[in-house]
């Protein structure tokens, strides 16, 4: 037997040992192979809306029960913390193992104060959840430019802003796309994106060409997925309609995108706690 044939088998042996031996480390290339958890994920409280205006700090408690970690607020008839002022409602998160991440708001009314507030408490994102259809592009132009300046407030405070989108802005407006106007039109270093799934592929769009397309805008997103009644289409749990997670959220991560957030529509049996439950189960168990 040759010293190289002798010297191979003798490593494949080792090597075939080692395998065999228990090691608490993992080596890179079994890493990059490894299916992914996701990091955290989050809840926006419009899914729980009737329950929070009940009972805040119980149903926050559920929350994190179901194994949500972070929230994401909106602005209604109690503010974006419910009643609680920013310092309590931190406070609370603390004391239940989450964090506020990002609010929605409304950006044209006492936005300064909101934006220190929301800096004051560490969270990261103040959002525009919505805009509206316009009847010429210019009036996503001047929406790109309001982003511009509500960035310039929220990164002097030292947090960012972002857009959420719906379908419209993901249809045709004067032989363009509204989506890519408001994109190209603001400032990366003022302006994020935050994607919410569910519209982008109820509007005939193809998400991961968008993470793709621009790299490091989109920087949250809501998972909320999508059932065809028909011609027509409405939201159901997670894993239960059409829209390939596994891919989507990949090329996302891939591309930037740091926040997950279950925003659960109610649709017909549907029950709000209920469903946050059912949707976190989901989640703790993906992997791409």
């Amino acid at each position: 037997m040759s010293n190289n044939r002798r010297d191979f088998l003798r490593l494949s042996a080792f090597a075939a040992a080692g395998m065999s031996i228990p090691f608490s480390g993992r080596s890179t290339m079994v890493d990059a192979f490894a299916p992914k958890n996701l990091p955290a994920f989050g809840l926006q409280l419009w899914t729980v809306k009737e329950e929070m205006a009940k009972d805040a700090k119980g149903t926050l408690k559920k929350i994190a029960a179901d194994g949500y970690k972070q929230i994401e607020s909106f602005e209604g008839s109690n503010g974006m913390f419910w009643g609680l002022g920013h310092k309590d409602f931190k406070k609370y998160m603390d004391e239940l193992g989450m964090k506020i991440v990002s609010a929605h708001c409304d950006i044209q009314k006492d936005f300064e104060r909101k934006a220190a507030e929301a800096a004051a408490i560490g969270m990261k994102y103040l959002i525009c959840p919505y805009k509206g259809p316009q009847k010429s592009i210019d009036g996503f132009k001047k929406f790109a430019d309001e982003f511009n300046k509500s960035g310039e407030i929220c990164k002097k405070n030292g947090i960012r802003f972002a857009y959420h989108n719906h379908d419209y802005s993901f249809q045709s407006v004067d032989g363009q796309i509204p989506q890519d106007v408001m994109i190209t039109n603001t400032d990366k270093e003022l302006v994020d994106f935050e994607m919410d799934i569910y519209w982008v592929v109820a509007a005939g769009a193809d998400p991961i060409a968008y993470f793709k397309k621009y790299p490091n805008r989109f920087r949250l997103c809501h998972v909320k997925d999508l059932k065809r009644t028909g011609k027509d289409h409405e939201s159901c749990h997670l894993g239960k309609g059409t829209i390939d997670f596994k891919s989507i959220l990949k090329a996302g991560t891939d591309n930037g995108l740091k926040y997950y957030v279950v925003e659960q529509e109610a649709f017909t049996g549907s029950n709000p706690i209920e469903s946050a439950e059912i949707d976190a189960a989901y989640l703790k168990s993906f992997t791409f």
